[in-house]
């Protein structure tokens, strides 16, 4: 087994490697003067089954060219297994038409993938789990659920605690919260205009004098996050925080949240994190190493890897 990173998030590919008590795997991955990425693996890979950690994130399409081009180096340098290891999925939220004459590009990614050379591809919190069946490749969903439950018990007491789903469609994502944690579910009624843009219509749930605890798969703009947690405290809760898988965190995001009043914003580090990020006072990430790096490990001792999660 060998674990090889480009250079979308460099750092939790090295703590993945830490876990797993391996090398990172030697790769150049640069651009030409006209900014054309050239991959050169640097070590021999012949007989190996290969992960690439890649999440593809900003610029994704950057990023995403790295992927393609890293697993057609291994395929082309007899890699026994490629498995690509998308910590964060982008194109996700575009699986399925909104609208007429619009693409599936969560579809067409897949299919890139595929036809690259990837035998297997493993994920973290896919933003619709439907995205798996676009795949003609084993694919494995991982789940946070279990990183973040455990971040929020040694944080809260759990007597005064309430889950809360940012909008109906989240609700399964909630509801597995709120069971791990045996407690009550609320749900953020909201209308969404246009992309980025919300706005709260209602509070489904009694959370007056509750710390409530949004759930979700991605932060981007921050501003249905923001919107939700002014609206839960006008209704009474004592405080809102945020637990959030990916954040994108884009354009003026970070300053919207920092001015906000959540609590506190808790992301993973699927995503690298920017400069702003890490300076934020209310901004706290946790690692999903030990989570990503078990599930490569099972996966190359073809042991079971959805047994993490019961």
């Amino acid at each position: 087994m060998k674990v090889f990173a480009g250079n979308s998030n460099r750092q939790l590919a090295e703590a993945i490697c830490t876990y797993l008590n391996v090398p990172l795997g030697k790769a150049s991955v640069r651009r030409f003067a006209d900014q054309e990425i050239f991959v050169e693996i640097q070590e021999n890979v012949r007989g190996e089954d290969v992960f690439l950690v890649q999440p593809t994130a900003f610029p994704a399409n950057d990023h995403l060219m790295e992927l393609l081009i890293m697993i057609d180096a291994m395929r082309r340098s007899s890699a026994r297994r490629i498995t690509a290891v998308l910590p964060y999925f982008g194109y996700a939220r575009q699986d399925r038409r909104a609208s007429g004459r619009t693409p599936i590009s969560a579809k067409l990614v897949a299919n890139l993938i595929t036809e690259a050379g990837a035998d297997r591809v493993m994920t973290l919190d896919l933003h619709a789990g439907q995205i798996q069946g676009f795949f003609d490749i084993p694919t494995d969903n991982l789940f946070a659920l279990p990183v973040l439950t455990r971040d929020i018990k040694s944080h809260y007491d759990l007597s005064n605690v309430m889950v809360v789903s940012p909008d109906v469609g989240g609700v399964v994502r909630a509801r597995a919260l709120a069971k791990r944690l045996d407690c009550l579910l609320a749900i953020v009624d909201k209308r969404r205009d246009r992309p980025g843009e919300s706005e709260v219509m209602n509070i489904i749930g009694d959370i007056a004098g509750k710390d409530c605890l949004l759930i979700d798969d991605i932060v981007d703009s921050g501003g249905t996050l923001c919107n939700a947690a002014d609206a839960m405290l006008a209704q009474g809760a004592a405080s809102v925080t945020a637990y959030i898988t990916h954040g994108v965190l884009s354009g003026g995001a970070v300053t919207r949240v920092t001015s906000s009043k959540l609590r506190e914003l808790v992301i993973t580090d699927s995503i690298q994190p920017t400069t702003a990020v890490l300076s934020a006072h209310n901004i706290r990430i946790v690692t999903t190493a030990p989570l990503i790096g078990e599930a490569i490990s099972r996966t190359a001792q073809e042991e079971s890897v959805s047994s993490l999660f019961d």
